[in-house]
C-alpha cells in the first residue's frame, strides 16, 4: 500500500491545515495510509501527545480513516522528519513551502545543490509533494 508523510505544526496552522489538506487528498486520490507526524523539540518544554494531535486533525478534518498519528522527539525538526520518512518508507511525503525552505538551508550546509525534491528523492526515494 502507498505510504504518504505529512508535518504539521501543533497547533495547527492555517499553513499546517493547507498541507494536511493536500495530503488527505493525495492520500484519498492514491488510495494510501496517511501518516500524520508532529515533532516536539527537545529544547521546547510544550509536549504533544498523539491523543491530541489526532484530536486536532479530527476537529479540523473530521474523522479519517487509515490514518496513522506519530509525535517524534527531536533535535532538529528536518532530520526528525527524515527519520520518520525513512523508517516509515513513504512513497510521497507532502511539506509546506515553509518546511520546504527551512529543508533548503538545510541541504544547503550538506552539498552545494539546493534542490530538495532532487536531494530527497535520492536519499529516501519518495515523490515530494510541496504545498
Amino acid at each position: 500500500m502507498t505510504q504518504v508523510v505529512v508535518p504539521v505544526r501543533y497547533p495547527l496552522t492555517e499553513h499546517s491545515r493547507a498541507t494536511l489538506g493536500r495530503a488527505i487528498e493525495i492520500a484519498r486520490e492514491e488510495a494510501a495510509s496517511l501518516t500524520v507526524l508532529h515533532v516536539n523539540l527537545y529544547h521546547n518544554s510544550r509536549r504533544i501527545s498523539r491523543s491530541e494531535l489526532k484530536n486536532a486533525v479530527e476537529n479540523a478534518f473530521g474523522d479519517l480513516p487509515d490514518v496513522r498519528y506519530v509525535v517524534r522527539t527531536g533535535m532538529l525538526v528536518e532530520e526528525t522528519i527524515l527519520e520518520e520518512v525513512a523508517d516509515s518508507r513513504a512513497d510521497i511525503v507532502v511539506i509546506g513551502r515553509k518546511q520546504a525552505s527551512r529543508w533548503r538551508q538545510m541541504i544547503r550546509r550538506i552539498t552545494d545543490d539546493p534542490d530538495i525534491e532532487r536531494f530527497l528523492q535520492t536519499e529516501l526515494d519518495a515523490k515530494i509533494v510541496t504545498v
